[in-house]
């Protein structure tokens, strides 16, 4: 089942006077994703790859309702990506800049963002327990976020997203940061809800964890989607060639080109 469709994706910046500096550019204008489609399907991991500035988290933030496109469609589970309020009850969204407040508990944190999305006292008890067990939370359930570890903070800020349940999961540069044994919790949790026919969509620079961790990959340069296809077709269809040859022989062709 067809769960997330993207068609047509284009979103430009104004850039202000110092980041045209920083960028060595005197155009005011940055085209972060163009022309970009896919699709993404039930009890899968989608993983958007690409360098950094390539349009990856851009594309998310369109997907997730946090910024809006210019032109093109989003649909998410039939949903057009305009009713915001209805796409937002379906996902959940988490990037590295996602900060919670130091002085709360995750007991606090977790309690507060369930009643936002009106659940009730059973279920959100229930979720709780099974979550702060999954991220292995509880001994620190009290402590306030600000007297936490990076690594606790980051599976506090995940279980936090995931209160409504979604159907359609959403992590930009998911272990980025992470120690290796944090970056396997979250890794495994992703599979499982793979498993559970949810649908996983990350966003990531490092090849080991699409070739570990995804079914398809979209492969964008430049904010456009050069290769969408399974992990295994993409290698197969290039002998010889791991998936990192894979990109910096397309990235090549693209600076050449």
């Amino acid at each position: 089942m067809e769960t997330v469709i993207v068609k047509n994706l284009k979103k430009t910046f104004h850039l202000s006077k110092k980041q045209m500096k920083i960028d060595q550019t005197k155009d005011p204008l940055k085209v972060a994703v163009n022309d970009l489609s896919f699709v993404t399907y039930a009890g899968e991991i989608f993983g958007l790859l690409g360098a950094n500035g390539a349009g990856k988290t851009t594309a998310l933030r369109c997907i997730a309702t946090l910024i809006k496109q210019d032109e093109g469609e989003v649909y998410v589970l039939g949903i057009d990506n305009k009713n915001d309020l209805e796409v937002k009850k379906k996902i959940c969204f988490l990037t590295n800049e996602i900060k919670l407040e130091n002085q709360f508990t995750p007991n606090y944190m977790f309690r507060y963002f369930s009643r936002f999305h009106d659940i009730d006292e059973e279920t959100i008890e229930k979720r709780r327990t099974d979550l702060f067990n999954k991220f292995d939370i509880n001994s620190f359930a009290e402590t306030k976020i600000g007297e936490l570890s990076t690594g606790m903070r980051q599976k506090v800020s995940i279980a936090v997203s995931l209160v409504n349940d979604p159907e359609i999961i959403i992590f930009d540069e998911p272990t980025n940061g992470l120690d290796v044994v944090t970056a396997k919790v979250v890794t495994d949790y992703l599979r499982e809800m793979r498993n559970k026919g949810k649908t996983v969509i990350i966003s990531t620079h490092i090849m080991s964890i699409v070739e570990k961790l995804c079914d398809r990959v979209g492969i964008i340069i430049d904010g456009k989607i050069e290769i969408c296809d399974t992990v295994k077709n993409v290698i197969a269809n290039n002998p010889g060639n791991d998936l990192e040859e894979v990109f910096f022989n397309l990235y090549a062709k693209k600076v050449e080109g």
